[in-house]
């Protein structure tokens, strides 16, 4: 069976919930405006709260630390690896060459 219902974006079920929330608008008024079922839109309230606390959370300079370094190592990986490709592009292309290919 095809789904036809509407993708909402990010922002859009934040609105949703806010009306809710903020402006006491009720789940059944805003699930029929938006062709919602009760349980998406529950759903997305669920999730809502499960998410908050991490907004919430810092991480330690040392962590902060050492997230940066793994990505500048991870970053120095890609570098290297950009690099030997492109050396063995260039060995292939002299050697199409030399062969006649190109």
């Amino acid at each position: 069976m095809e789904r036809k219902g509407k993708r909402f974006g990010a922002e859009e079920k934040a609105k949703v919930l806010r009306r809710h929330l903020v402006d006491k608008v009720p789940v059944s008024e805003l699930c029929e405006e938006h062709g919602l079922q009760p349980t998406v839109f529950y759903r997305w309230q669920k999730q809502l709260f499960e998410g908050a606390a991490s907004l919430f959370e810092r991480q330690s300079p040392k962590q902060e630390r050492r997230e940066a370094a793994r990505v500048q190592a991870l970053e120095a990986k890609l570098r290297k690896k950009d690099e030997v490709l492109g050396e063995l592009l260039e060995e292939h292309v002299a050697l199409k060459k030399s062969l006649g290919e190109i």
